[in-house]
């Protein structure tokens, strides 16, 4: 079978996608990896009829919806590579199998990369997060650690004030000028210059001289790479920003 569309990724902007399509009577197949970029999160916020709902239901939501059109196709599966060109594209999965379509559409979103710090991975999603107006609010003006990555951390440390007490930790990876350390201060930001050991407990940082400093949350300015090499290998171009490409 020759679909109109593949779609490459399954997650929100892939069923989004493939929605509109099978409402115009397109045939699509949607090709997924199950790798959610929110997959950590327990609970999605600021999302109007979703506020404070779990994240995996409202996947499972859209894609029950979705199944009910009936020129829709679902594989759990990982595309391994694409070839071809309009109208003749074949899409190679990770097993060797095979499908054909008129159209390719590109849906495999973007990964986190969070800085090599003991602890951090485990506690990404649950007590560690970048966006504070998806996760701000819960912290009820809790203390705040900002963990350094560079100059992003700077903007982060400024408006996550308005969250809470919040301290930024340079880590070796923030340089301050005077009148960025003096604007800090004066929005009330404390600026720890010990470098992080580890993550302990909740959301707790234990610095390189033996300190433990205790935080409701902890945020941090992640960069972002885009999660397959499939548009890269068909020859997109990728455009560098200040989050990462």
């Amino acid at each position: 079978m020759r679909y109109d569309v593949i779609v490459v990724g399954g997650s929100y902007a892939g069923m989004g996608a493939a929605l509109q399509l099978v409402r115009a009577r397109k045939s699509v197949l949607i090709v997924d990896a199950g790798e959610r970029r929110n997959r950590f999160a327990s609970h999605s916020h600021g999302f109007l009829t979703q506020d404070g709902a779990d994240a995996s239901a409202i996947a499972a939501i859209a894609r029950e919806q979705l199944l009910a059109y009936p020129t829709v196709q679902w594989l759990d599966a990982r595309v391994e590579a694409i070839s071809g060109g309009p109208d003749d594209f074949t899409v190679t999965l990770a097993h060797g199998e095979t499908h054909h379509a008129r159209r390719i559409l590109l849906a495999t979103g973007v990964t986190d990369q969070l800085p090599a710090i003991p602890g951090l991975a485990e506690r990404w999603g649950k007590a560690v997060f970048h966006c504070p107006y998806c996760h701000g609010y819960e912290l009820g003006k809790g203390r705040i650690g900002i963990l350094g990555t560079g100059p992003n951390s700077i903007h982060q440390a400024s408006f996550l004030t308005e969250w809470g007490e919040v301290t930024l930790f340079v880590n070796d990876a923030v340089t301050l000028s005077p009148e960025q350390r003096d604007d800090l201060l004066r929005l009330g930001v404390s600026i720890e210059a010990s470098p992080i050991d580890t993550l302990v407990g909740h959301a707790d940082v234990r610095t390189a001289d033996g300190r433990s400093h205790h935080f409701a949350r902890l945020f941090v300015a992640a960069r972002c790479a885009p999660s397959s090499p499939l548009a890269e290998a068909l020859g997109c171009e990728l455009e560098e920003t200040p989050m990462g490409s």
